[in-house]
Parts: C-alpha cells; sequence; structure tokens
C-alpha cells in the first residue's frame, strides 16, 4: 500500500467504532479514544491516569461469575506479556447494576529496552472481531475508509486513491486494484449532488475536514447513499499529505429497495430526453428529502415510530386530553430474558421477535394512541383512558397477545416471549411532564422484573 505506513492511524481511531485504550506498564491509562469512553460510560477526566484499581468497575466473565483481578486482559498481558484474543467480559455499573458485554483483545507493545505499553480493544459481543493494531483495525472497521493524496483537489487528475478497506470493496464491488490510482469521482454519477461536491472540494481546498451525505454508484451503476466524514492528514511537519474519508452506507435509512428500484427504471426512462432529465432530477432530490424526514422519525427494524417522533406526539396527545378530558397511561415495557434468545437463537431471530411485537401494537392500539421503539428491546405507548380503570384492560390485552405469540425459528419449530410492563396512569393536569412519567413506568416495570415478569404493574397518580 503506497504510502499507507507513513500515515497516522491514531486519527482515524478518533472515528473508528473500536474502542481502544493504552497502558503504561503500571496499568495506568495513558490513552482512549472516544468510542471507548462512551462504552465505558467515562469521560476523558475520569480514565488518563487512572489504573484499573481506581475505577468502579466490576467485571464478570462469560458465565456471569466475578472475574479475578488477575484475570483482567492487561494483567493477563502484563504477567505473561502473551496477547488476549476475543476475551468475553461484562462490565457492571451504574445504580442500576447494568451489564455492558464486550469482546476484549489485548497485547503488549514495546521492545525490553523501550518504555512498554498494554493497549486493549473493546467492541459490543454483537460486533465483528476486531484486529488490535491501528491499520488493522482500519482495515476490518464495518465503516468504508478510502485515502487520497492531496494534489490536484478540482482537478480531473487528482486527488488520487492510494488505499480503500475490505468494507469498500465490500460495498462498492470496486477491488483494490481497480481503484487505486483513481479519483473518488470513479464513484459519482448523475444524480450525484454538485452543491455537495463543491463543498466538499472547498473544504480540502482550505484544508479542513467535512461532513456530507452523497449518492455514489457502485461497480454495476447502482445508486446508494452514503453519509462521508473527510479529515486531513499530516505528516511530523504539521503540512496535509492526504485525506482520509470514514464512509457509512446509510440507503437504508433512505429509501426502502422498491424506491431504488424505481430511481434506476425513472433514469433509464429519462435518458431519452435532456429536458425531463433536468425536471426529473430536480423530482428525485427532492423526494429525496422528504424520504429522509421520514426516515428520520421510524424506527429502520421494525418500521413504528422512534423515540424522538413518540415524544412529539406524546405531547400532541396530552394537549388533547386536556382539551377534552380523559386520563393517560403511560407504558413501557421490556422483553424479558432477551439477550438469552440473541444468544440462542442468533439475532435475526431477535429482530423477528422486535418486528412481531410492533406488530402486536400496531393491531391492539387505537390509532389515536401513540406507540414506539423507545430502544433495544424496550417498548413505550401512551393512550388516553376514560376511567382509571380501563388500563388494566389495555395491559392485559398487550401480555396476553404477546404471551399466544409464537415466533418461527429453525425448521418448523417456534419459541414465546414474555415482557415486563410498567404503567402509569395520570389525569392530564398532572400529566405534563412526560419524562417522568415514563421514569415511573420504567421504574414499576423493574420491579416487575424483580418480582417475577411475565406480568405488569400500575402506578395511580391523581
Amino acid at each position: 500500500m503506497n504510502g499507507i505506513s507513513d500515515l497516522n492511524f491514531k486519527n482515524l481511531l478518533e472515528y473508528a467504532q473500536v474502542g481502544v485504550i493504552i497502558h503504561n506498564w503500571d496499568t495506568s491509562i495513558v490513552y482512549i479514544n472516544p468510542i471507548g469512553l462512551q462504552l465505558l460510560n467515562l469521560d476523558y477526566e475520569q480514565a488518563i491516569g487512572r489504573d484499573i484499581y481506581d475505577l468502579n468497575w466490576t467485571l464478570i466473565d462469560e458465565q456471569s461469575n466475578l472475574m479475578s483481578v488477575d484475570d483482567y486482559p492487561v494483567n493477563i498481558v502484563k504477567a505473561t506479556k502473551n496477547k488476549v484474543v476475543n476475551k468475553i467480559i461484562g462490565v457492571v455499573g451504574g445504580a442500576k447494576k447494568d451489564i455492558s458485554w464486550f469482546m476484549a483483545n489485548a497485547y503488549f507493545e514495546g521492545h525490553d529496552n523501550d518504555k512498554n505499553f498494554i493497549v486493549v480493544t473493546i467492541t459490543d459481543i454483537s460486533d465483528a472481531k476486531q484486529q488490535i493494531s491501528f491499520q488493522d483495525v482500519v482495515e476490518n472497521t464495518q465503516d468504508m475508509v478510502v485515502i487520497t493524496d492531496a494534489k490536484n483537489i478540482k482537478h480531473p487528475e487528482g486527488p488520487k486513491i492510494i488505499y480503500v478497506n475490505k468494507a469498500f470493496e465490500v460495498l462498492t464491488g470496486y477491488t483494490s486494484a481497480e481503484v487505486i490510482g483513481e479519483t473518488p469521482r470513479i464513484l459519482q454519477g448523475d444524480l450525484t449532488d454538485s452543491k455537495g461536491k463543491q463543498r466538499i472540494y472547498a473544504a480540502l481546498e482550505r484544508r479542513e475536514e467535512v461532513t456530507e451525505t452523497l449518492l455514489n454508484y457502485d461497480v454495476r451503476g447502482r445508486p446508494y447513499w452514503v453519509e462521508m466524514n473527510i479529515i486531513p492528514l499530516k505528516n511530523k511537519f504539521g503540512e496535509v499529505t492526504h485525506f482520509a474519508a470514514i464512509q457509512r452506507d446509510v440507503s437504508k435509512s433512505k429509501f426502502q429497495t422498491e424506491q431504488l428500484e424505481k430511481r434506476n427504471k425513472d433514469l433509464k426512462e429519462l435518458k431519452v430526453n435532456l429536458e425531463n432529465l433536468v425536471q426529473e432530477r430536480t423530482f428525485e432530490l427532492q423526494q429525496a428529502k422528504s424520504q429522509l424526514e421520514k426516515i428520520a422519525f421510524f424506527d429502520p427494524l421494525t418500521g413504528i415510530p422512534n423515540r424522538r417522533f413518540f415524544s412529539d406526539q406524546v405531547n400532541k396527545l396530552v394537549k388533547g386530553s386536556v382539551r377534552r378530558g380523559g386520563i393517560i397511561a403511560f407504558g413501557l415495557f421490556d422483553v424479558d430474558n432477551f439477550k438469552a434468545v440473541n444468544d440462542t437463537y442468533g439475532h435475526d431471530v431477535g429482530d423477528r421477535v422486535l418486528v412481531e411485537l410492533a406488530n402486536i401494537l400496531t393491531h391492539i392500539l387505537r390509532i389515536d394512541d401513540v406507540f414506539c421503539r423507545f430502544g433495544g428491546e424496550e417498548f413505550a405507548f401512551a393512550v388516553i383512558l376514560k376511567e382509571v380503570d380501563d388500563a388494566e384492560p389495555v395491559a392485559e390485552k398487550l401480555i396476553n397477545a404477546i404471551r399466544d405469540l409464537k415466533v418461527p425459528v429453525e425448521g418448523e419449530n417456534t419459541i414465546n416471549v414474555t415482557v415486563s410492563m410498567g404503567l402509569n396512569v395520570v389525569s392530564p393536569s398532572n400529566s405534563t411532564d412526560i419524562d417522568d412519567h415514563i421514569k415511573i413506568s420504567d421504574s414499576a416495570m423493574y420491579q416487575v422484573k424483580k418480582s417475577g415478569k411475565d406480568r405488569y404493574k400500575i402506578i395511580y397518580e391523581p
């Protein structure tokens, strides 16, 4: 890879979707990247300079047993100088003692006569296994990485591509050999936004970072949307010598498959007439903007509203109930033992469970009620009731429908799932602080979790 070994891969780690923690030999932390801080729920001041004994961590092993300090990845490397590969660890933290599961890798970095470090990487347990060297992290990340030189920004002959990672090859269909030496224009087509390209060129000429969303085309001419963050890479003299584009495919959040197929069909028909091409391009771009606005409010897996849209709709529901009168029930439920479903049957079955639960909400709740996928395996809803006692039948109906749900797995087999549900029933005059009611519902739900699951609890407020 021409010139790739000279690049500053630490800059790329700031944008990578893998946590990287570098320890001194005494286990004190000297570096942790942003995703590492996010995954471990730390801020920079909490982490830097602290050793593993200072941090309020409780680590457990894959069987949920308390992990000995000697078995911490950093201590294994310190004791043996051997690599730790794909070690599953759980980090227990927070007031609720939530468990975050990670795949950890660790290795020794240094020489006998030099300062020694221990590098630890962590990823979410569902993520693909990542290699731990800086360049391998870039090579194996699920985001596309394209590196170019910094010459002739607007010229047709530049800048030249000098490196692409595996994720780029998978999405575009181009091999590394086919694109190295070419310019990123090889990916652009008729509907690639010219104003977006101009903004990119202007930022690159100023040697500045830039973020854009563009329509690109793969090796077969099929369109796909990418959100790209382009950063300048400097040499040891502070001169910008290359640009790194970290790109993510956002096609699914912009269009359904049939809409992309319709776009392709329309484009072929529009080639007949240049005037129609200009008119249709304007229409397509407006349509794309409209679709983006819609996608911002709906969960891509289940198709039901997301948390953001739910908050907007609940505010409207509360205002309507104040005008018309009525009782409001805020509900929150969580799938019992959902991790076990994913671990036993795979994430495809887990996703199928979430889709079926969304379908139950869609069919049972009324058109005036609001609901959403609240996050992970949690769902929220808000309904207007005539009487306080009407909350219990709603909860019963949902709980029973979920108990009766049969989710297909391999062959003709099916599984059942249950949920723990909490509800907060309030009068309209007390329903202005929506976050508080959701928190009360959440508290009721966790009381159910502790008392046996597969049931509901209602907290009434006057």
